[in-house]
């Protein structure tokens, strides 16, 4: 099961290659998804969780292999790992009895294009 929300992040008004938070108002929708987004990457755990998968080989982990790094059990693992799939961040696939998540390379571009502060006038 892949559970993967788009990050519908776009600009306003404005050319393409503004930055969304800087180059005009977020849509109501646009500003929701932005703020889910950040709200899962609020807690230092998950933060921890999303570099621990982008260091492993191939940026995918097992669950079986995040547990002992942050120090949590399994179950609260697993529910961090729920919010960053809801959040778009990763993708989970089950393997056997064991989830294996993977990060959304598209998702921290559009992460990115949308925090990225750029004054110079090119729009």
């Amino acid at each position: 099961m892949n559970s993967r929300v788009e990050l519908p992040i776009r600009p306003v008004g404005v050319a393409a290659c503004c930055s969304p938070l800087t180059g005009g108002a977020l849509d109501d929708e646009s500003a929701d998804q932005l703020a889910r987004v950040f709200k899962a990457l609020g807690d230092p755990t998950r933060v921890r969780l999303i570099s621990l998968i982008a260091a492993a080989q191939g940026a995918e982990a097992c669950i079986c292999d995040l547990t002992d790094p942050v120090g949590l059990s399994q179950p609260t693992v697993s529910h961090h790992m729920k919010v960053l799939a809801e959040a778009g961040l990763v993708t989970r696939e089950q393997r056997g009895k064991w989830a294996y998540y993977a990060l959304v390379p598209d998702a921290f571009d559009a992460l990115r294009q949308a925090v990225s502060f750029d004054r110079t006038p090119t729009c």
